[in-house]
């Protein structure tokens, strides 16, 4: 038995996901290596987070820098990091404040609560946030709500209300669905793990413009689209809009607990008791981010990341022509394969 078969045999880690019997022990740009020594091109990059590949060189000099200086000091106080990545994101973004959090699923529970509490103040209690069939906002009971993944409707039921789910990119679905109850319409840009499917500038400019009628608010979910993925810094500045409320997370801490709410002042409702949490802007993750965010800011780095995503587009469409599959689709680096059913499921089983 070789040792990463014999770590597996024997541990004591709630059973959450299927795990190959691999043990992971280092990582470098691309690629993974297991306690056999065993090299593996990663394609996951940690479910879609390190933007910079393993071990970025400046992220590493981040936390070594601020580990020696401040770890913790709790979030009852500013602290250096937290302030400059607050500072970094508004200053490039069309957003004036931000909450960091740890997770995407964390920022998207703000969100909501932020939607919800500008209700409260400016629409006669308006809760009900429209979201979309196959969207994936994260695993919290409010997120799962909010989620259009077929059959989480049923599971740790009940399900939390006020999420209507609409059709992605069909601007007369939403328009069907808006009430006096209606708060916030939120979407991923580019639908991540429900088969990155992107939404049409159309259709974005189309919804910016219905949400602004109907004094409605419009929430992006960048947690998989955003820091560098499409192209833009931010998935939305594709479309030519400005959102009132957007969710960081996966990519903004290239590899570790990091995730931001970001709103503008005239949604920012929050007062103290509101939100908040024991690691939240926490400057250890908040130095990490601004390694992040500095790098993807670097002149020429988005460029590059689009002229690739054109690159991996064509390459794509080869694949798909010389295999008789159904084409690729995506935005930037964020690109799949589409395969029909029958082929998908028999390709996933090939490639274990």
């Amino acid at each position: 038995m070789n040792k990463s078969a014999q770590a597996v045999d024997h541990h004591s880690v709630m059973f959450i996901t299927q795990r190959p019997e691999l043990v992971m022990v280092e990582g470098k740009g691309s690629w993974l290596t297991d306690n056999n020594g065993k090299r593996y091109l990663d394609f996951l990059q940690g479910w879609a987070v390190n933007c910079l590949g393993h071990s970025n060189q400046g992220m590493i000099d981040a936390l070594n820098v601020q580990a020696k200086k401040l770890i913790n000091p709790s979030p009852a106080f500013y602290n250096e990091p937290m302030i400059r990545l607050s500072n970094l994101l508004t200053d490039n973004s069309c957003f004036n404040k931000v909450f960091f959090a740890n997770s995407g699923a964390e920022a998207n529970e703000g969100a909501i609560k932020l939607a919800r509490k500008w209700g409260q103040l400016n629409k006669s209690g308006a809760f009900e946030i429209i979201t979309f069939d196959h969207s994936f906002h994260g695993r919290t009971l409010a997120t799962m709500s909010a989620s259009g993944k077929p059959g989480w409707d049923t599971m740790f039921a009940p399900q939390v209300p006020g999420f209507p789910k609409a059709d992605l990119n069909d601007l007369e679905s939403v328009k069907k669905l808006i009430t006096d109850k209606t708060v916030a319409v939120m979407l991923e840009p580019v639908q991540g793990e429900g088969g990155v499917i992107p939404t049409t500038k159309e259709f974005m400019q189309g919804l910016r413009k219905l949400t602004k009628e109907n004094n409605v608010l419009l929430i992006v979910d960048e947690v998989q689209a955003g820091c560098g993925r499409t192209g833009k810094l931010f998935a939305y500045q594709n479309y030519d809009i400005e959102p009132d409320i957007m969710t960081l997370g996966k990519g903004i801490g290239g590899g570790v607990p990091l995730a931001a709410l970001l709103a503008t002042d005239a949604v920012a409702c929050f007062v103290p008791g509101d939100q908040g949490g024991t690691y939240n802007g926490n400057p250890l993750m908040t130095a990490v981010g601004i390694s992040v965010v500095e790098q993807l800011l670097e002149p020429g780095f988005l460029e590059s990341v689009r002229i690739k995503g054109e690159l991996l587009s064509q390459e794509l469409k080869s694949i798909s022509t010389e295999f008789n599959l159904d084409g690729e689709r995506g935005e930037g680096l964020l690109r799949a394969l589409m395969l029909s059913s029958d082929i998908g499921a028999k390709l996933v089983e090939l490639a274990r």
